[in-house]
This record gives C-alpha cells, structure tokens and sequence, in this order.
C-alpha cells in the first residue's frame, strides 16, 4: 500500500481519484493546491498530480517544487493536454504522464510501477 499524495484543484476530481485510489489499496492523501501539496509532501510515497493547477504554469512550478524538496519522489501527472509539456524541461522531472482520461486499471499500475523502481 502506498502514500499517494493527489493533487488537483477540482474537488469533485480531488474526491474521485482519491476514492479510486484507496479502492485499490492505497493510502490516498488529498491536496487542492500548490501550497497544500507541497506542506504535504513528505508525508507522500508517490505524487498523483493535475497539470493545470489551475493554470499550466501552476503545475510546471508545483513540479519543479516538487524535485527541489524530494529528488526522487514519483511523480505522475495526468493531463487533458499532453502538449502543455511538450520541449519543457518538466517533462523529464515527472516518472509518467497520462493524458486523461484515465482509467483506473492504468492509473494503478502505473502507481505499483512508480513505486517498484
């Protein structure tokens, strides 16, 4: 079972993906933004995070917060736009994204994969 810190400025999304999470065994720790994410990070094995928080930049700041306070966290990011991160250096911060929609068989094996490396 991992810590999974979820990051998202929807509630309703912040709700479901916790739910999910913790359906499937997981300790889900939830987070409706940047600041709160980052007061709660070292409580977290994993980072399940929106890009848009709730603008792009939002998120590309919360990642880079992210690996400045815990190297080697992983960090999943799911996105309605891929694109959002194509040729930022971000990109290679993050151990997977996910363009949503995400269903929940893949979003939990790429937890236990995250987890495994």
């Amino acid at each position: 079972m991992s810590r999974i810190l979820v990051a998202d400025d929807d509630a309703a999304q912040l709700d479901l993906r916790c739910r999910l999470l913790e359906t499937g065994g997981h300790r889900a720790i939830p987070a409706f933004s940047a600041s709160e994410t980052m007061r709660q990070l070292s409580s977290a094995d994993v980072v399940v995070m929106d890009l848009r928080l709730p603008q792009t930049a939002d998120g590309l700041a919360l990642i880079r917060g992210i690996r400045a306070a815990r190297a080697r966290v992983p960090i999943i990011l799911l996105t309605g736009w891929p694109a959002d991160l194509e040729d930022r250096p971000e990109a290679e911060l993050v151990s997977r994204i996910m363009p949503k929609p995400v269903r929940l068989e893949s979003l939990l094996q790429a937890v236990a994969e995250v987890s495994a490396a």
